[in-house]
């Protein structure tokens, strides 16, 4: 074909797939479900097709089927959020609700703020649309609400735009596990309504909790209309039924709504959650998936403070993943390749830092724990340990040669 005119969007995407990992492989990169806690939906299944056969296989309504949006705000509800139906957009998982926050808010040189590291599947769906990032740092208890405060401040003085959203996994963070306390959640709140920027709550993991209490969400501290939750039911229930929603001003969900391109999520898939839900099987699921993935994060740490003593970590009381801080001379995307050669898949930290015009941490990795069963959690660390070590190898050599060469 001869030469092609791309969009801006699609100019510097890879022209490759991406390759798969080798078959031989123990997966800690994605946070994929573990097969042991996905739920048997053959019941649910029957009854979608025969009974409610007329709902699931025609089109659904744009803004989802009405008996998800009610069960979704009732159950919102019961975490603390004021919220009704007319809140709720059914969407197909929470990166397409990301998605529609972006088409209805950003044009090309708006900017967004994110955590400093964020979800790396976020950056590219946000750089789609032509925003600039604004990176804030993130400690050991979330999103930096003073720096952000001083940031904002600084922007109306210098009447710069401020930014169209701040987007945030406040519940055991990805991919850092951290999560905010109340104190700065409030702060971060106050934050958006006294400059009248949006939050956008990713939530992914929220009810993925391991121990402690639970800690209100941004949409419950919200009484000026200024979060966007986004849920899914991805990493409680399957993520191939691609079912999630965003809660916010109604309003602006009729726009993301008018904005969808799928003529309606799936509702055979809305329906199956339905029957599942308001069976009361959720919250037994739940407790089965809490359990076992604690019992895999805790595996999955034993086996590094085992294996890989000197590669710290913070303990995340929740979630699919652990943050792992290389000695500042280990580089991550090379621990990467390194372990991807003895037959493990992890994901360099690098691909977690949205900006790339600045210099950036290179000592990190995210591993997951969510898929692996105990077996593979120990023979992958024991695969990462031989990467780490022949790396190290490889670098004291490389130093040697060096300090050789100058005497």
């Amino acid at each position: 074909m001869q030469s092609v005119s791309f969009a801006r969007r699609a100019a510097h995407l890879s022209t490759t797939m991406p390759a798969a990992a080798p078959s031989r492989n123990i997966s800690f990169d994605s946070g994929h479900a573990s097969p042991a806690v996905l739920p048997d939906l053959t019941g649910e299944a029957e009854s979608a097709l025969d009974h409610y056969r007329s709902e699931t296989l025609q089109y659904a309504p744009r803004a989802g089927l009405p008996a998800l949006r009610t069960w979704i705000a009732e159950y919102m509800r019961a975490d603390g959020a004021d919220i009704s139906a007319d809140s709720i957009l059914v969407t197909n998982g929470a990166k397409h609700a990301i998605e529609l926050v972006c088409r209805v808010l950003i044009d090309e040189g708006d900017s967004v703020v994110v955590t400093r590291p964020t979800y790396f599947s976020a950056i590219p769906i946000i750089k789609s649309f032509g925003a600039r990032f604004i990176e804030v740092t993130q400690d050991e208890n979330g999103l930096d609400v003073a720096e952000l405060g001083s940031l904002l401040e600084r922007m109306t003085q210098e009447h710069t735009p401020l930014p169209k959203f701040i987007y945030n996994v406040p519940d055991f963070h990805n991919p850092t596990g951290v999560t905010m306390p109340l104190e700065r959640r409030r702060a971060l709140v106050d934050l958006a309504v006294k400059y009248q920027v949006f939050l956008v709550e990713d939530t992914p993991y929220r009810k993925v909790r391991f121990e402690g209490e639970s800690v209100p969400s941004l949409k419950s501290l919200d009484r000026d209309d200024v979060v966007f939750q986004l849920g899914t039911f991805s990493k409680l229930m399957a993520p191939g039924l691609r079912v999630g929603w965003a809660a916010g001003p109604p309003a602006l969900l009729a726009r993301m709504a008018a904005l969808k391109t799928d003529a309606g999520s799936c509702p055979l898939t809305q329906r199956l959650i339905i029957e599942f839900c308001t069976a009361g099987k959720l919250a037994e699921h739940t407790e089965r998936v809490q359990a076992t993935y604690r019992s895999n994060r805790d595996h999955m740490v034993a086996a590094m403070q085992r294996d890989l003593p000197e590669i710290s970590m913070q303990v995340p009381n929740g979630g699919y993943y652990l943050w792992l801080t290389l000695p500042q001379t280990m580089d991550g995307d090379a621990l990467t390749s390194a372990a991807n050669d003895e037959g493990v898949t992890i994901i360099a930290g690098s691909k977690f830092f949205a900006r790339t015009d600045v210099p950036q941490p290179k000592n990190h990795v995210r591993v997951a724990f969510s898929h692996a069963t105990h077996d593979e959690i120990d023979t992958g660390i024991r695969r990462l340990a031989v990467a780490y070590a022949k790396l190290r190898e490889k670098s004291r050599m490389e130093a040697g040669v060096l300090a050789g060469a100058s005497n």
